[in-house]
């Protein structure tokens, strides 16, 4: 058989995939007994989102992942090489903490710094944000663009 046939039930690593999945099934199904009516609905740990750093054709790319937030919910600064992303996700208008009967979902204020390297052109930073995700496109100066220096052969 080849390596990945789903025709191999007996593969610990099916096995283990399988136990996970189950694992998932039953949390969700029952829920953690051990938070039950332990923590109001409003009070869960801070979040922190989900951000990707990536450096692409002379530039360096930040996407965060920020769904449900407004665009006035988002602060974006960059000052000394560091890229602050503040903001804060709110509670749905018109619930109460009486009307949930679980709550998994992360609210309230958020802070996530990046320090970049010093090439980062700071007045040529553009952010946009789509569908939930905030995407940072941070240049880089041109004087950091490596050159190509001739050799002379000396006689």
């Amino acid at each position: 058989m080849k390596y990945g046939s789903t025709a191999t039930p007996a593969s610990p690593w099916n096995v283990i995939r399988e136990l996970a999945s189950m694992q998932e099934q039953m949390n969700r199904m029952w829920g953690n007994i051990h938070d039950r009516g332990q923590e109001e609905p409003t009070q869960r740990g801070a979040w922190s989102p989900a951000v990707d750093v990536y450096e692409a054709d002379r530039e360096i790319v930040l996407k965060a992942d920020l769904p449900g937030l407004k665009r006035e919910d988002i602060e974006l600064t960059f000052e000394n090489q560091t890229l602050t992303l503040r903001g804060e996700r709110r509670r749905e208008d018109g619930v109460t903490d009486q009307q949930y009967q679980r709550v998994e979902r992360m609210y309230g204020p958020f802070s996530r710094s990046f320090t970049l390297p010093s090439a980062v052109d700071a007045g040529a930073v553009r952010a946009d944000y789509r569908e939930g995700v905030l995407t940072v496109r941070l240049p880089l100066r041109e004087e950091t663009r490596p050159r190509q220096i001739q050799v002379a052969v000396a006689e």
